[in-house]
């Protein structure tokens, strides 16, 4: 292969990471399974989760679904982005739109048979995540309530699929879920804010857009009140360990977000701030080892022996 031809080769490559978004693929692969490990499955061993085949096939399903997801919107959104992220939506285009639709319908495909290898409920679920994210991307979120609550929705939905799996229903889950609903629900808000002049452009009817910047930052600031509430729940329960710290950490992000929101008025500070909760919800996915450290070594001692 020349040069030339090899450049171009690692440039698709690299078109497809970006278009499918293979950073938060790598977290959602991770989170899966510290969620699995910590939360929804604390009594087992980590060698008997990590080769569970059933959570693999969930697993990779997810994986495939969401990476279709990511193709599906970036078509639908060409135009926007091409306002919003000019440098993503140039390298997103070394890729035909044609071969990321063949891309998109056959990782759906994959999704629901991996989905299927675990049973047909399985492969409904998936089915119906599928429809979801093209109904989402085709016309949902180009309306205020539906664009946000359905975004909110469709990204927590994977870790829903575990969470049937094992059927842990728990109470510090649910406080768990409760708190992740409301913090990506301020996100999306604060990409909406993000994202105006694009939806502007292209006549979408966001939150931001229909009821305008100050009503978007009085329901995020509400929401972010609210999210102190499972918060200040999950420090009465002892199993929440040192993860207490990540959950201190959290409320004075939560509390810098809202001041800092409430004062800014540049796409850069909406920018900033939407990157401030992605890395904040990131560390939250990493600190569930320490949700029980007695647990932690547990596992660990049992994987040496």
């Amino acid at each position: 292969m020349s040069s030339s031809k090899t450049k171009t080769f690692l440039k698709k490559i690299f078109s497809l990471l970006s278009v499918i978004r293979g950073y938060n693929i790598l977290v959602l692969i991770i989170a899966q399974y510290l969620a699995s490990i910590f939360i929804f499955s604390p009594k087992k061993s980590i060698r008997a989760i990590i080769f569970d085949f059933d959570l693999l096939y969930i697993v990779l399903a997810s994986v495939c679904v969401v990476a279709a997801g990511y193709i599906i919107n970036n078509f639908y959104d060409v135009k926007v982005d091409r306002i919003n992220r000019p440098l993503k939506t140039g390298i997103d285009n070394y890729v035909k739109q044609e071969t990321k639709l063949m891309l998109y319908f056959i990782l759906n495909f994959l999704g629901f048979t991996w989905g299927l290898f675990v049973s047909w409920k399985s492969a409904l679920f998936f089915s119906v995540y599928i429809f979801g994210i093209w109904l989402y991307s085709h016309k949902l979120k180009k309306h205020p309530f539906t664009g946000l609550i359905s975004a909110t929705i469709l990204t927590i939905l994977p870790f829903f699929a575990v969470f049937v799996y094992y059927k842990n229903f728990s109470k510090i889950i649910f406080l768990h879920a409760v708190f992740l609903f409301l913090v990506i629900m301020v996100r999306e808000l604060i990409k909406d804010l993000e994202n105006i002049k694009g939806a502007l452009a292209n006549n979408y009817k966001t939150f931001s857009v229909v009821y305008g910047e100050l009503r978007t930052k009085q329901l995020s600031l509400l929401l972010l009140l609210l999210a102190f509430i499972p918060v200040i729940i999950l420090f009465t329960y002892p199993a929440l360990s040192d993860m207490r710290y990540y959950f201190y950490l959290a409320l004075l992000t939560l509390s810098f977000v809202g001041v800092y929101l409430w004062k800014s008025t540049q796409q850069k500070q909406y920018t900033f701030l939407h990157n401030v909760l992605k890395l904040l919800l990131l560390t939250g996915v990493f600190c569930l080892v320490f949700i029980d450290t007695s647990l932690l070594l547990e596992k660990v001692i049992d994987r040496l022996n």
